[in-house]
């Protein structure tokens, strides 16, 4: 299989999952709609945990010490939390979402919000996941594309159960798959192995507090710009390399 086979596996997997959901969606009452988004909230919430958890990872604590994780995760937040709302991005990536709609669908104001929410939810957790970072970079080092394989069956049961709560906006999603996971695998081919256990731990835990966010909304226990927290994927690394380099 040919380096990339993962991404456009789980591309497909997108679409089809949310063309089904489009299928069936209409047949679905509000009520099973609303019950099926808060499974899938509580199965993020379950992806979320497990991801966070990395915070507390023998190879970070060895690299940093025991108490430097939580603050190398807490810093990275409010920092990347900074970047992201001075750079706007949630606000950003929903004009994004806005646009593709007014391209890929016709309606009223409410279908417009609808569209942007299924967009945005969907990209978020389609793409900050765990198996997004590891498996793309895997793939881009010549590990193979087992983790994005495996991603893409997970996420094709979710494309379906979203789009017959979001609509389309949700198969528009695959645009942020190809986009991420795509770059992600390129720059793993361009660079090797070039993050060490501690600082991929790092930021695992970090997006796993970012996901918990997605989960949030997905529960409507809260809903906040979970997009302008991005930044902190890439500022995790980095605290972790400082705090290495000052020990």
């Amino acid at each position: 299989m040919f380096v990339g086979i993962g991404t456009v596996t789980n591309v497909a997997a997108v679409v089809a999952g949310s063309g089904l959901g489009l299928l069936v969606g209409h047949r679905l009452g509000l009520n099973v709609r609303t019950t099926v988004t808060s499974a899938l909230g509580l199965v993020t919430l379950l992806i979320a945990g497990q991801s966070a958890v990395a915070v507390s990872d023998g190879a970070l604590t060895a690299a940093v010490g025991d108490s430097a994780p939580m603050l190398i995760v807490l810093g990275s937040l409010v920092l990347g939390g900074i970047v992201g709302s001075v750079l706007r991005l949630e606000q950003r990536i929903e004009g994004f979402g806005g646009w593709l709609q007014t391209r890929l669908s016709s309606g009223d104001d409410d279908a417009r919000d609808r569209f942007v929410e299924g967009f945005v939810i969907s990209s978020l957790v389609f793409c900050i996941g765990p198996l997004t970072i590891l498996g793309s970079l895997n793939e881009g080092l010549g590990n193979g594309a087992d983790q994005l394989l495996l991603k893409s069956t997970l996420d094709a049961f979710a494309a379906l159960a979203f789009a017959a709560s979001f609509g389309i906006g949700v198969m528009a999603s695959a645009i942020s798959v190809g986009v991420i996971q795509g770059s992600l695998t390129v720059l793993g081919a361009l660079l090797g192995s070039f993050l060490p256990d501690a600082h991929l731990s790092a930021l695992t835990a970090t997006g796993g507090l970012i996901l918990i966010g997605v989960a949030m909304r997905l529960l409507d226990l809260r809903t906040f710009a979970v997009a302008d927290l991005l930044p902190a994927l890439v500022i995790a690394p980095i605290l972790c390399q400082i705090v290495v380099v000052a020990r």
